[in-house]
């Protein structure tokens, strides 16, 4: 078997945040949110990393980020480009958003020729994570179906105090993999209980406990595959409702593999808290959190050093 590889979405804009979230530093050495995931990702074994980034931003991204990493890892560059999609679409007027996460895998292709760990830029996911998800790829391999796995971390502690947060909340089978995974826009705190907003606006509770999705997926190259075949049914149900802000999202997809049989996803768990930049108000908690961490002998105080 190969060895897996860590493939880091770093395309996207914080929108609510404003500007490249990605490359705001976390503690007074400049290290960002993605250092500490690619260190982790190092001691866990993994020894290359593809960066899915902007054309637009590319020396900017080297400039903050891939130069110092590229150091320490393997690393190769992937842009994630509107204008890459099938022959017969077009990119509508007025369209400046990215195509999604999945689109963003799908753009990974060419770059990567083994089993794969996929993360977000901007999310602090901590080090049990890097290391269930590198043990699972370097063990398991296709069969009958598709084996992938993804991180589950406990809703509790993927929460920020500043606002709600948009989950993945998943549904288990008795062996741990995934049975659905249902996109909840809108998790918050409300007299202490944890609580989504149902489509009527009305407040359900969420047990504590229950696994959600932070986006830290692990996929055998028949991703790619199975991308290709449905991103052209997405653009054509898109670019008819939402041809500005539609997206292809990674759960939908593997949703669809779930139902049809033909994956099995394994749902690797983490007790770790998750740390991100949601609001801009989340920095200074990330910041702390990052403090606190390295007091601890979690991380060595320079990280790199």
């Amino acid at each position: 078997m190969k060895k897996p590889v860590l493939v880091i979405m770093a395309a996207g804009m914080g929108s609510r945040y404003g500007g490249l979230k990605q490359i705001d530093p976390v503690d007074e050495y400049g290290n960002i949110i993605m250092d500490f995931s690619v260190y982790d990702a190092k001691r866990a074994g993994f020894e290359q990393v593809v960066f899915i980034i902007k054309k637009e931003n590319e020396a900017d991204f080297k400039a903050a980020v891939g130069n110092r990493i590229e150091k320490q890892m393997g690393v190769s560059y992937v842009f994630q480009d509107l204008k890459k999609i099938p022959e017969g679409f077009s990119v509508p007027e007025g369209r400046t958003k990215p195509w999604g996460t999945a689109h963003a895998i799908l753009c990974c292709e060419e770059a990567v020729d083994g089993p794969f760990a996929v993360i977000n830029a901007d999310d602090f996911y901590g080090r049990e994570a890097f290391r269930v998800m590198y043990d699972y790829l370097a063990g398991h391999e296709d069969d009958e179906k598709y084996r992938f796995a993804m991180v589950g971390y406990q809703v509790e502690n993927t929460l920020t105090e500043n606002g709600s947060v948009a989950r993945g909340v998943c549904g288990l089978d008795g062996a741990g993999c995934l049975l659905d995974i249902t996109e909840r826009t809108k998790i918050w705190r409300q007299d202490g209980r944890i609580v989504y907003e149902d489509e009527r606006g009305a407040a359900v509770t969420i047990p504590e406990g229950t696994p959600v999705s932070m986006n830290l997926w692990g996929f055998s190259t028949g991703i790619f595959k199975e991308l290709s075949l449905r991103f052209p049914a997405f653009l054509n149900r898109a670019l008819r409702e939402n041809p500005l802000k539609g997206e292809f999202y990674i759960p939908s997809v593997v949703d669809g593999l779930i139902r049809e049989g033909r994956a099995s996803v394994r749902v690797l768990r983490s007790h770790d808290r998750w740390f991100g930049v949601t609001y801009r108000e989340d920095k200074t908690l990330v910041v702390e959190a990052v403090r606190k961490l390295k007091a601890e002998g979690a991380y060595s105080e320079r990280l790199w050093d």
